[in-house]
């Protein structure tokens, strides 16, 4: 047996970088739609003025490593050479046991005082990683390094915990229900922005709410992942790819070997019961015994879940709006609605109580791509009494808006029904400026205990909460009124 001879390692190095041989190739990547993070991830990345490696965190199938390659190509735009470039899948068997300095030493000789990028993929597969890169990022100035890695949570500790003052995380959540209708060419086809003044909040004109409505279906059962919307042979199978290619290897690979998990396919067999009744209410009671796992093992479950992006848990509150000190509910809401389908069933338009509960979950999968995700809560009193989102002011931690989620027009029948626990709450606490309730196709806004009620159907909200968000980061540039355009110098 002969081991793996650095010639052949340099031949798959040679056959990953083409850019080293051809200084007009052109990245095949580059030619796709671009995430909207695209533009803030690419400023922080190639900032060689700044001395920190770029952790590239989000989970599988994302598009970080579409997002990396198509670093490449603007990096060669900005004038550096191809053959000052170098990325690594670190999960490829042939680099099995290498160090991160020696794919360095295998890159082709250059002069040291020229910029270098070095792209390390799927970094997670490497024991200290964050070690050697550290020690990297220290010795080489000339060299910019970006890594990114699938256990998004696992890697953002390390990267805090040994990285600090020489690594960047930079974020990359699931497509948000605007970016998959950009993908699909559809970014305003049925719902669009009207223009605006700088000083007013966003505002959006329905085109189509039926044509929408089934885009959103659509979205929950196949759309959070860049492949599933732009590979028509992808779609036609999404839930087989979104299980086999996404959560098996999530379940069954990447939290076994990052947390020491003997049974993964008991964690496996929990994910299906949680994705399963994803949107419901939750304890570790109901959990152990609607699924027979232990309670001890849920609660460690659960944790390694959360770190690989694949469920959000929310917190309760009480109608005080304060935290309880003992923790007995809680929500489990899927990162990307989508993985309910893979496991299961693509769900139908008329489904109303299954979608209701997706919705919940895509509403919040909106929501992580914000600042204020960590200050979301759910409300739950006597009587049962229930309110699905609380935003806490996040000092003060007192309730300032609040809202219900429906996939329903029941609103149109009976609004004082659909209301009556929001009224409750705006009753109770004054310093709630206003609140939205979701529908089906209704779009309104009526007055409660003088607080405006925003009524709008749920994928018209979830668009706009995702339009708005990557607008407020400075993602997306605001629809202005035209002759404000004029008004300002062409860029």
């Amino acid at each position: 047996m002969e081991p793996i001879s650095e010639e052949d390692v340099r031949a798959r190095l040679g056959s990953d970088n083409p850019w080293w041989r051809d200084s007009r190739y052109v990245v095949p990547e580059s030619l796709s739609p671009k995430r909207v993070y695209f533009q803030p991830f690419k400023e922080l990345a190639l900032n060689f003025a700044i001395r920190r490696a770029a952790v590239l965190l989000g989970p599988r199938r994302v598009g970080k490593t579409y997002m990396t390659k198509q670093l490449i190509q603007s990096a060669m735009q900005r004038g550096i050479a191809g053959k000052n470039i170098l990325y690594v899948s670190i999960d490829a068997p042939i680099y099995l046991g290498m160090t991160l300095e020696k794919f360095i030493e295998l890159m082709p000789e250059v002069d040291p005082s020229e910029q270098r990028l070095v792209i390390f993929d799927e970094i997670q597969y490497l024991r200290n990683w964050e070690g050697h890169l550290k020690d990297l990022v220290d010795n080489r100035a000339n060299i910019k390094f970006i890594v990114s890695g699938s256990a998004a949570a696992a890697l953002q500790l390390k990267s805090r915990e040994s990285g600090a003052g020489r690594f960047s995380d930079f974020m990359l959540p699931p497509l948000t229900f605007y970016e998959f209708l950009l993908f699909l060419g559809e970014g305003e086809a049925f719902i669009r922005q009207i223009p605006g003044k700088p000083d007013e909040s966003p505002r959006y004109e329905i085109l189509d709410i039926k044509k929408l409505n089934s885009r959103f279906v659509d979205y929950l059962n196949f759309g959070g992942y860049p492949e599933a919307v732009l590979n028509e042979e992808v779609r036609k199978n999404a839930p087989q790819f979104i299980k086999n290619d996404i959560i098996d290897k999530v379940l069954l690979n990447d939290l076994p070997s990052l947390y020491g998990i003997n049974n993964p396919q008991l964690l496996k067999k929990l994910f299906a019961f949680l994705a399963y009744n994803a949107g419901n209410e939750a304890s570790f009671e109901n959990i152990c015994q609607g699924s027979g796992i232990p309670k001890p093992t849920i609660r460690a479950y659960l944790e390694y879940l959360e770190s690989a992006f694949l469920i959000i848990k929310l917190s309760t509150i009480d109608d005080n709006c304060k935290t309880l000190q003992r923790e007995r509910n809680f929500k489990i809401y899927l990162n990307n609605p989508s993985m309910r389908a893979a496991f299961f069933a693509p769900v139908a338009e008329d489904d109303t109580s299954r979608i209701g509960l997706l919705a919940e979950c895509a509403v919040f999968s909106q929501w992580q791509h914000s600042s204020g995700f960590a200050n979301l809560r759910y409300a739950r009193w006597r009587n049962e009494g229930e309110v699905d989102i609380v935003y806490l002011a996040p000092e003060a931690q007192k309730p300032q808006w609040i809202g219900e989620i429906k996939w329903s027009d029941r609103f149109g029948v009976d609004p004082d029904e659909v209301t009556k626990h929001i009224t409750y709450l705006l009753k109770k606490h004054k310093g709630v400026t206003d609140a939205v309730v979701t529908t089906r196709s209704i779009e309104t806004e009526v007055k409660i205990e003088g607080r405006t009620i925003h009524v709008h159907p749920t994928a018209a909200y979830c668009y706009m909460l995702g339009r708005n968000i990557m607008t407020s980061l400075g993602h997306l540039p605001r629809a202005r009124e035209p002759d404000q355009q004029k008004s300002e110098p062409a860029k």
